[in-house]
């Protein structure tokens, strides 16, 4: 069985000839650097579990991305995360919503999942099992940052709720391993200027995250509201179990046909039980990259003619 992996960053309004040079550089070193980790997981004989989260951490570190470190603020000015994992061996799942001051949400959503009864954990009793867990729980000032702090004072400005994913958004991970077993992985901030309390997609599983051997494991990234509505990423995988639709061909319609018809922009990753992961996505631009045995690696940040390729 030969392993893949793909990686999303956020989708959005992104135009590459609107960033610097030196923003593109840093959105395509995010993407390589989260691919390479996740992939020295899986050459190695390693879980798609672990790979997953192993991307994820590199990419919820990195202040480009709206996950961890530089995540969005909700009207507050709080950093509030939310994140989920899920294990296509079992459907074993774990997921925690509007959590605050946890470095890795993608892990303590695999605790909740390895080491506890439930599915989702919330809010501070969610930060007091990362805590237990031996997690880092770094100060509110190690997630801030002037980008996301001035982001908030327009939207507050204008009165408005933002996605903003247009320079780097939500992050996710999936991977097929070496045994064929898929998972997915998804953390992010949230939008800006959100009310306390608001939990997207990402935890919701079946519509920002979901993984299953026999079919794929899907992660999400766009407007929250609108992929729960759609039922974005269980839909994929019913259209490949009860349809028998290839999963680039029920990637393409759920994002292309159905998400649009919720006034859902945004787009996701997927991957199946062979062949290489499918990224489609329907607003102008989406952070992304794939690699896999045998395949070429390659990170883009936009749309046709912005793929670079790598060595892993």
């Amino acid at each position: 069985m030969s392993w893949a992996l793909a990686v999303h960053g956020g989708a959005g309004d992104i135009h590459g000839s609107r960033l610097s040079a030196q923003d593109r550089t840093a959105r395509h070193g995010g993407l390589q650097a989260a691919l390479r980790a996740g992939a020295a997981v899986l050459e190695d004989g390693g879980g798609a579990v672990e790979a997953t989260l192993a991307a994820v951490d590199v990419l919820e570190d990195d202040p480009v991305f709206n996950a961890g470190r530089g995540a969005v603020l909700d009207a507050a000015g709080r950093v509030r995360l939310d994140a989920a994992v899920m294990d296509g061996r079992d459907r074993a799942c774990g997921a925690v919503g509007a959590v605050p001051g946890v470095r890795h949400a993608a892990r303590l959503a695999a605790h909740v999942m390895r080491h506890t009864p439930h599915v989702l954990m919330v809010g501070a009793g969610a930060r007091a099992l990362a805590r237990e867990a031996g997690l880092s729980c770094p100060p509110a000032a190690w997630f801030r940052t002037g980008r996301r702090a001035a982001d908030l004072q327009a939207a507050l400005a204008a009165g408005r709720v933002s996605l903003d994913h247009d320079g780097g958004g939500t992050v996710g991970a999936v991977a097929r391993d070496r045994q064929g077993h898929l998972a997915a992985a998804t953390s992010t901030g949230g939008m800006t200027a959100k009310l306390p309390g608001r939990v997207g997609d990402t935890p919701v599983i079946g519509a920002g995250t979901w993984a299953c051997d026999t079919t794929c494991a899907v992660s999400a990234t766009g407007h929250g509201e609108r992929f729960i509505q759609a039922h974005v990423a269980g839909r994929v995988a019913d259209l490949v179990e009860l349809l028998g639709l290839t999963v680039e061909a029920a990637a393409q319609r759920v994002v292309q046909e159905e998400l649009p018809r919720w006034r859902g922009s945004g787009g996701l990753i997927a991957v199946g039980v062979s062949g290489p992961a499918t990224l489609p996505f329907n607003s102008r631009g989406m952070l992304r990259g794939s690699c896999g045995a045998g395949r070429s690696a390659w990170s883009a940040i936009a749309g046709p003619g912005t793929h670079r390729p790598f060595e892993l």
